[in-house]
Parts: structure tokens; C-alpha cells; sequence
């Protein structure tokens, strides 16, 4: 009995001791936090083999993997976000990044080698959650998947061995500006047009995107680079861009006894998305993107999308919306 407690006291002493450690050491500054000195080898280890082991304990399940990622429109809505946000510090396909951020502690991995070990699932995790302690930040906006999965899109091609010359191709400026390079005749499909919106309605969203009402870590980034005092300026002048090539619609006939009937007390989508809208307000969806609808409904459906003066209205209506539903929807709105 003597010497089980001669052993809890010696135990609760070297943890008092330890406790005591720890605190002088945070209190008197006595761990060098200077970059210059980087990590010790084991702190190193720790670090990574617990990243390693977090993203696979946390990434989504290999058949949660959407269908699309080798879709070129979504590898190249990915690739300009990640040549706007990210290749700063992951540099791009075939270079290196600049001095200053080789410096860092630790350095971000240069982008052909930061893909190598895995999967979508986990680079989707990964792009979503960010990483604590390295500079990695978590995506922008919650809740929107399909904006990472398109990041992962440009990724997995990526891995698939592109070239300095196809990434220099995909995100290759608009010669009408920033943002033309998504938005304009020769961007993807996957960004909304913007020809058939109309200045108050596009001002109106560049305001939710910068306040976070409508959350989007891609264009909370691009609104970022305007001031809010040209948000009317800017929607006047991308109002008039002609918008990206779309694919031939799915069959639209499907969707017309869906978008012409209403549900309880939630009108039919014809009432204020139909030939009669004369609310600059309310987006007029005809010919826009079809993929793009799908997404929007989407979110609708799931209560992630929100910046519009009806979004409970628009919530509730797509509240009970199947995938099928949405598709036709979509390809209805998208051939008119």
C-alpha cells in the first residue's frame, strides 16, 4: 500500500512539475517562436502524422465523390480560383513559389507535390477544413460544396499530370477583365451568366457576397477585390457581358408542369421567374446555365443559399425538391 503511494505521489508531483513547466513557459516567453529556428524533427513528425491521420479519419466517403470532376467547365471554374486565391502559396503546375513564402513554417507544398498523396475525398476535406498551424485557411463560406468540389476538380487534373501550358491556357485572362475570365464569352459554364440580370440585381448580390449574406468563398474573394462604392458601377458594365457558351439543355419538356405549379401557400416558380417578372429584382432564369440552375436549387433546397429579399420564400420552395426535380427544373429554365 506504501509504495502504491509513494507512486501516485511521485505521478501527481511530476505533473504539478510538468504543469508548472508549461506555464512559465507561455508566461516568461521562453519558446522561441521565431520562424527562423523552425521545428525540431519530432515536432515536425507529430505535426504531420496527426494531419495525416485527421484527414483520413475525417474526409468524406469515396461515394460521396460527385460523378462530374473530369467536367472541363468545373475544372476550370476551380483552376482561376485557385490561380486568384491560391497559387500565390502553392505556386502552379511546373514552378515554385516566391522566396518569401518558402520561408514560411512550414512551407506550403508546391502544388504539384501538395496533390500527390490523395484522394478527392480527402483534398475535399482538406480545401474545406483547412490546417491549423500552417497557414491553410478554411474555406471562406460554410456549407458550400460544390465550390470546393470544383477546387478538388482542378486538383485531381492536376494530379492527372497538367502542364505549365494547360494551366496557363485554362486561366488565361478575359481581355474584358476579371471578371469575364468566368462570367464572359469564352468562360465556364459552371459561373452564371450575367447578360440576362439585370444592375440592381447583380449589385444587390456583389453586396451579400461581401457581407456574407450570401455565402460563396469564390465570390466573397472576387468581391473582395472591388470597393463596395463600385459595386453599382461594376454591375452596370458586367450586366452587358456576354455570357459563357452553355451545353444544349437536357430535355426541358419535363420540367414545365413542375415550374408552372405551386405548393400550398409557395407560388408556382412561373409567377416570379416567368415572361412577366418586371422586378429588377428578381433574376429572370431563362437560358441561364443549366448546371449552374441545378446548383443554385440546390442550395436553395438545403438552406445554405441565402442574399435575396425572398429567400424564405425561395427556401420553402425548393424545400421539398428531389435531385430529379431539380434536373428538370433546370433544364426546363435552361432552354427557354
Amino acid at each position: 500500500m506504501s509504495q502504491l503511494r509513494t507512486v501516485l505521489l511521485t505521478l501527481a508531483t511530476l505533473a504539478v512539475l510538468g504543469a508548472v513547466a508549461g506555464f512559465a513557459t507561455v508566461l516568461f516567453g521562453l519558446f522561441n517562436t521565431s520562424a527562423r529556428t523552425g521545428h525540431w524533427a519530432v515536432t515536425d513528425w507529430a505535426m504531420h502524422t496527426t494531419f495525416e491521420n485527421a484527414v483520413a479519419l475525417r474526409a468524406p466517403p469515396e461515394e460521396d465523390v460527385p460523378d462530374d470532376l473530369s467536367d472541363p467547365a468545373l475544372v476550370e471554374l476551380g483552376a482561376r480560383h485557385y490561380d486568384s486565391a491560391c497559387a500565390m502559396c502553392h505556386a502552379t503546375p511546373g514552378t515554385s513559389a516566391g522566396a518569401t513564402i518558402a520561408a514560411m513554417v512550414p512551407p506550403p507544398p508546391q502544388i504539384d507535390q501538395a496533390v500527390k498523396p490523395w484522394s478527392a475525398a480527402e483534398m475535399h476535406w482538406i480545401v474545406d477544413a483547412g490546417v491549423k498551424m500552417t497557414g491553410m485557411p478554411a474555406w471562406p463560406a460554410a456549407g458550400r460544396e460544390d465550390e470546393v468540389w470544383a477546387v478538388v476538380a482542378f486538383l485531381t487534373a492536376v494530379q492527372h499530370g497538367m502542364t505549365p501550358d494547360d494551366y496557363a491556357e485554362l486561366t488565361a485572362p478575359a481581355a474584358e477583365g476579371y471578371c469575364a475570365s468566368c462570367h464572359g464569352a469564352g468562360g465556364t459554364s459552371r459561373a452564371p451568366r450575367l447578360d440576362i440580370l439585370t444592375p440592381d440585381y447583380i449589385a444587390d448580390q456583389l453586396a451579400a457576397y461581401r457581407s456574407g449574406a450570401r455565402p460563396s468563398g469564390m465570390m466573397a474573394h472576387a468581391a473582395a477585390k472591388v470597393p463596395a462604392s463600385g459595386d453599382a458601377e461594376l454591375a452596370e458594365a458586367i450586366a452587358r457581358l456576354e455570357g459563357p457558351k452553355q451545353a444544349a439543355p437536357n430535355d426541358p419538356a419535363a420540367g414545365e408542369a413542375l415550374a408552372a405549379r405551386g405548393i400550398a401557400q409557395i407560388p408556382a416558380c412561373l409567377t416570379c421567374h416567368g415572361p412577366d417578372n418586371q422586378n429588377p429584382r428578381i433574376p429572370s432564369l431563362d437560358g441561364q446555365g443549366e448546371a449552374y440552375l441545378a446548383d443554385q436549387l440546390a442550395l436553395w433546397r438545403d438552406g445554405v443559399r441565402g442574399g435575396a429579399e425572398r429567400a424564405p420564400l425561395m427556401v420553402a420552395a425548393a424545400k421539398g425538391l428531389s435531385d430529379a426535380d431539380i434536373a428538370v427544373l433546370s433544364a426546363f429554365f435552361a432552354a427557354r
